[in-house]
This record gives structure tokens, sequence and C-alpha cells, in this order.
């Protein structure tokens, strides 16, 4: 009978997820390297935000580029085996926050996500604003979808970069 209760717990800790942004998909460390050498190398100067964070896998390479880490995650379960595998590193910060409901770091210089389908505008909106607020350019990585509408900067596998520049307000 335990191990229904934890099952369940799994199911919902997951599912939930699916209703918020993307499901957990680990990141493979090789095309995440990839794309912070080739698409947008990071520096001591970045600060990387990774909205659904997961395992921390982004998070840690980053890190080794010399880069603030923070991750954005949801699912309890996830944060804390992120924060025990990362608890060495004192680049990576993992928070248990639902991104569509909070600001990013003013110091933040890229996000990286993995976005489903159906979040595409909002993300787009949400970086926009985020722009905006901080009056000045921000980086975004995308891993395996395009942002409609938007065209690229540049692009390395699956991976897409784009700018999002601050707007005039009249």
């Amino acid at each position: 009978m335990i191990w229904l209760w934890g099952i369940g717990v799994f199911v919902v800790l997951f599912g939930l997820v699916a209703f918020r942004g993307a499901p957990y998909v680990p990141s493979q460390k090789k095309y995440v390297r990839q794309a912070f050498s080739e698409l947008y190398p990071l520096s001591h100067k970045d600060t990387l935000v990774d909205v659904g964070s997961g395992d921390g896998i982004v998070l840690r390479v980053a890190s080794k580029c010399g880069a603030r880490a923070i991750g954005y995650e949801i699912n309890p379960l996830l944060v804390l085996i992120s924060r025990f595998i990362s608890r060495h590193d004192k680049n990576v910060e993992v928070k248990l926050v639902d991104f569509w409901l909070t600001q990013l770091p003013d110091r933040t210089t890229v996000v990286y996500a993995f976005a489903a389908t159906p979040y595409i505008k909002k993300m787009i909106h949400k970086m926009q604003c985020e722009a905006n607020r901080l009056q000045r350019p921000l980086r975004y990585i995308s891993y395996g979808n395009v942002l409609a509408g938007l065209e690229a900067d540049a692009s390395v596998g699956a991976y897409r970069l784009y700018t999002f520049y601050p707007l005039q307000s009249s």
C-alpha cells in the first residue's frame, strides 16, 4: 500500500509540471556544452537562469563556464535532487519557484529553457516584459523549439539563440 502512495506522489509531482510548462526531459551535457561554447559563450560576466532546471545539469555546465547559474523549478523533488548534486558549487542556486509568477534577477543576462509548444507565446511575452523591465537586452537559448514570429540570432543543433531588446515606452 505504501508503494501506491509513493507512485501517486511521484505522478503528482511530475504531472503538475505539464500544466505549468514543459515536462522534465534531462539535458545531455555534451549538447549543453556545445550550446554554451558555440551559440552563446558564457563567462564570469553572465548570470544564467534555467527555466525548469530539473536535475541541474545545465546549471552545473554554466557554472563550469564561469557563469552564475540560477535554476527555477516547480517540482520539489527535482529541486532537492539538483541542490544535492550541486551542493559544492558556489555558482549554482536552485529555487523552488514558478517562472511565470516571478521576475528574473536583475543581473540575468541569459535565459535557458525547453518550453513546450503551447507556452511559446507566453514565453515571448515574458521575455519581452523582462527585457523592458531591466532596460537592457536579454539573451534566450531555446532547446528544441522555434519562437514563432522571431528570427533566431544563431542556432546549433536543436538550440536557438534569440535576443530580446527593450522596447521604448511612449
